[in-house]
């Protein structure tokens, strides 16, 4: 009955799809700059770079024009890699840009972004990425937003937090109305949601082949005054980090 009800209120504030958690605040900036910070092509100048889930390889074009020495996208969809490599003929960079499924060429950085409050098995993921670095590699990661952000459902954050207000079921059923994938858990929807937090997220680095040299939370502009040790979950709009091998 709950449930019922929740579905209907869903259904009622938003008839189709919500337009949140759209691409067009990076109208006019590069997407690496704002998330990743305006250093980070100064720390990919002149390094092999892989740009893991590289999708139709915008990031990694981006990161051979502005420096890198070599760049390989990784990304399982071999749909999205045959657009990389055609993006990256256009550019000129066909010569510095690799597009493949998997490599063996060592890099000196791994770059993920926006992916890991996607991953099925964010485990295995940096256990994968320890394959395809040198011995003193680092990742460089950001993401965002986690679970507990206010569009932290992404599709499913039909107003702040309506992700954690409503059961799984019914946000699923909602979904259902205009997506016709047969998805019955966050897991299975488009690009996966795995409801990452800091805490996991930070949990799940201490159980594997890397450790945090570095961290930074970057807070929701609006409430950034409210932002500290106690509120990043609520608060934070980005998580930034450099993971570094163990020793």
């Amino acid at each position: 009955m709950l449930t019922n009800i929740q579905i209907k209120i869903l259904k009622k504030i938003s008839p189709g799809a919500p337009s949140c958690c759209g691409g067009g605040v990076y109208k006019g900036k590069s997407k690496l700059a704002v998330l990743m910070g305006n250093e980070f092509f100064a720390r990919i100048a002149g390094k092999t770079v892989v740009d893991f889930g590289c999708g139709e390889g915008a990031d990694a074009i981006e990161m051979a024009q502005k420096g890198a020495k070599r760049v390989i996208g990784i990304d399982i969809r071999e749909d999205v890699l045959r657009t990389a490599r055609q993006k990256a003929l256009d550019a000129g960079v066909q010569d510095t840009c690799l597009f493949a499924t998997s490599t063996k060429e060592p890099a000196d950085i791994v770059v993920s972004v926006d992916a890991f409050e996607h991953f099925a098995d964010p485990a295995e993921i940096l256990r994968i990425m320890d394959t395809l670095l040198q011995p003193s590699g680092q990742v460089l990661a950001s993401f965002g937003p986690t679970w507990y952000h206010p569009l932290g459902g992404h599709l499913f954050s039909v107003f702040p937090w309506a992700h954690l207000l409503f059961s799984e079921k019914a946000l699923i059923a909602w979904r259902s109305t205009f997506k016709t994938d047969g998805a019955t858990r966050f897991s299975e929807v488009a690009g996966g949601l795995n409801q990452m937090t800091i805490a996991k997220f930070e949990e799940c680095v201490a159980r594997s082949p890397f450790k945090i040299a570095a961290i930074e939370f970057v807070p929701i502009r609006k409430v950034q005054p409210f932002h500290n040790r106690l509120t990043r979950e609520f608060t934070t709009a980005i998580v930034r980090c450099d993971l570094v091998k163990r020793t």
